[in-house]
């Protein structure tokens, strides 16, 4: 991912953008965060974590020898993506956009 600072900025350069975090999904703490819009982003990489690990453990029981792409999550008012990073194993971005404000197949 090269430099995480900058990684994040990037991230939130995306129309619709309200945060982004690095997170280790084998200890749910958060590597860089950038933005927040309200939320806490050390508690939603903890709690992101378990979304992980859940999809994993689900695939395993189902014998599926495959990889998660991305996760998303679909609110009222926000799209929240989880992608675990292929090239660092037990890693994901998440990035938290706006409904109003993005367009998710761009993002």
């Amino acid at each position: 991912m090269g430099n995480l600072a900058q990684s994040l900025e990037e991230l939130m350069q995306i129309d619709g953008a309200s945060a982004a975090a690095v997170v280790d999904s084998n200890s749910g703490m958060v590597l860089g965060k950038a933005g927040g819009g309200g939320l806490d982003l050390d508690v939603a990489g903890a709690g992101n974590t378990e979304v992980v690990r859940a999809k994993m453990k689900t695939m395993k029981s189902l014998g599926l020898k495959d990889n998660i792409e991305d996760i998303l999550i679909t609110l009222g008012k926000q799209y929240h993506i989880i992608r675990p990073m292929t090239e660092r194993p037990g890693v994901f971005v998440y990035l938290v956009l706006d409904k109003a404000r993005s367009n998710l197949a761009m993002a």
